[in-house]
């Protein structure tokens, strides 16, 4: 029974920024759980990678190139999904960007800009594009990644965290008008996690991954797989009565 409450097979899922770190571990956590996974980013290249180790599984991938700060190419992408698998049965919003360490009375609107355009405005998009027609093929659940920054906000990274919070708002949003399309819609806000934007942040800010690993109560960063769990279960039937919540999936650091 529980390996039937999460079982995705016959699912068809997409995953934004599936390229590396967080992503390419949930195109191939998914994967494993029985999706077949459309797997988008900026990168062709990348993607294409992921999906041949997708593929070697046994299951169906498709590569799509999709940058989320462009509308036409996030429409292309859900019409990428449809023209080729028919259907979208699980939307990852994962794709995201993050900034330097600055003061907030520095930042400049082209920053605010781009990152609202991509953490925001994207995935909002992408999801409206992807709901109406998993209501017409009887529901679906989408799952937005965040940050633990959304619901602990510290100073010098104030335009990714606050980001990040309207993220969290629309998840709401998202959850109660289309609950009655049979569309779930959740967040997970992941802690400290090896992938390649922590390493950033550590390069613009030495002492961020140390410090970043301390505010957590297991006192490590976390392995990009650790996070599949938590979305298979939002993603599967495991979690058919949950909407509209996000999961802190952080060591203990909220």
């Amino acid at each position: 029974m529980a390996d039937g409450l999460f079982d995705l097979s016959g699912k068809i899922a997409i995953v934004t920024g599936g390229s590396r770190g967080l992503g390419r571990a949930l195109c191939l956590g998914l994967a494993d759980a029985g999706a077949d996974v459309v797997v988008a980013s900026r990168d062709l290249k990348a993607c294409d990678d992921v999906a041949r180790e997708i593929e070697a599984t046994g299951r169906r991938a498709l590569a799509v190139a999709c940058d989320m700060g462009q509308t036409e190419e996030v429409e292309g992408l859900a019409q990428r999904c449809y023209e080729h698998f028919g259907r979208c049965d699980v939307l990852v919003n994962n794709a995201g960007v993050t900034q330097a360490p600055g003061p907030l009375a520095e930042t400049g609107s082209e920053l605010f800009d781009d990152l609202y355009g991509i953490n925001v405005k994207g995935p909002m998009h992408l999801a409206s594009q992807v709901a109406p027609r998993m209501a017409q093929q009887g529901g679906g659940t989408i799952v937005n990644v965040v940050t633990m920054g959304a619901l602990r906000p510290g100073g010098y990274l104030a335009i990714y965290c606050s980001s990040k919070a309207a993220l969290v708002a629309l998840t709401r949003c998202m959850a109660e008008e289309w609950a009655p399309m049979g569309v779930r819609v959740n967040a997970v806000a992941p802690g400290p996690f090896r992938t390649e934007m922590l390493e950033e942040l550590e390069r613009e800010s030495p002492g961020f991954k140390e410090q970043s690993a301390e505010v957590t109560m297991l006192k490590r960063v976390a392995e990009p797989e650790e996070i599949v769990g938590p979305v298979v279960f939002l993603a599967s039937e495991a979690a058919s009565y949950v909407t509209g919540q996000t999961l802190s999936v952080c060591g203990g650091a909220i």
